[in-house]
């Protein structure tokens, strides 16, 4: 019986998460995953474009006795906190009105905005005026410093010299498709910098200029890209943009 319940208490539990990749960047996404303790147990073609992983680890269990603490830390903040409310609403109101009034007379009024922080919010970001990019454009596709751009400069226009390096019907679709872009010109053998994708576009979503304009695109074709930061999806490693303009090279 002794045996019995050592074997039952050294059982591994183990927890599991499914992440789809996007294809070409699934080494990237396996080794992000194994340095936080995931191990890869499955691997699946999704079509042309995708493909899902199937990882575990094991469970890390949490002792009882560190739970109860973590408990009678929560409660002692709860008293605090509410003690703290309850003097600042008791000693507190008398300065209120002045204060407002003196936090209203500093506030600048919008006619002060100056002409010169409006201009550089409707700047386009390039690897030329920003080092941030011109970094980001040479780094790893999983760095969390992609999901830092996004969240910074979401909404914000980009543009950058770069290739098509995957392209794929959308679905069941045959005129909508999904675009991986790549930094610079190696397209489908791109190996730095984000994987910039256009989901769900049809070519004239791509909005094409230039002094000739293509019918149709095609992996290893080099545009300048112009287009709006989206979000960055960190368990695939993709960086979403929508499309602005795209100037052939």
């Amino acid at each position: 019986m002794g045996g019995t319940r050592n074997r039952m208490a050294d059982e591994i539990r183990y927890e599991y998460k499914t992440v789809q990749a996007v294809r070409g960047t699934d080494g990237l996404v396996i080794s992000k995953m194994q340095k936080d303790g995931w191990e890869l147990v499955d691997r699946e073609a999704q079509g042309m474009l995708r493909s899902t992983l199937e990882f575990r680890r094991p469970k890390k269990p949490q002792p009882r006795l560190l739970i109860g603490t973590a408990a009678a830390v929560l409660v002692i903040l709860a008293v605090v906190i509410g003690t703290g409310a309850a003097l600042e609403d008791g000693g507190g109101k008398k300065d209120r009105s002045d204060k407002s009034t003196a936090v209203a007379s500093d506030k600048p009024s919008a006619a002060s905005t100056p002409t010169a922080a409006v201009s550089a919010a409707a700047e386009v970001i390039t690897p030329q005026n920003d080092p941030e990019f011109a970094a980001l454009l040479k780094g790893d596709t999983c760095d969390g410093a992609n999901l830092d751009f996004a969240t910074r400069h979401a909404g914000r226009t980009i543009s950058f010299d770069g290739s098509i390096v995957n392209m794929a019907p959308h679905g069941d679709q045959h005129t909508r498709y999904d675009l991986l872009l790549g930094p610079g010109d190696k397209g489908p053998n791109t190996g730095v910098g984000p994987a910039f994708k256009y989901e769900d576009v049809n070519i004239s979503d791509l909005k094409l200029t230039g002094k000739k304009i293509p019918d149709t695109v095609g992996a290893g074709d080099k545009f300048r890209f112009v287009a709006e930061v989206g979000k960055f999806n960190a368990a695939q490693c993709v960086f979403f943009l929508d499309p602005v303009s795209t100037e052939t090279r």
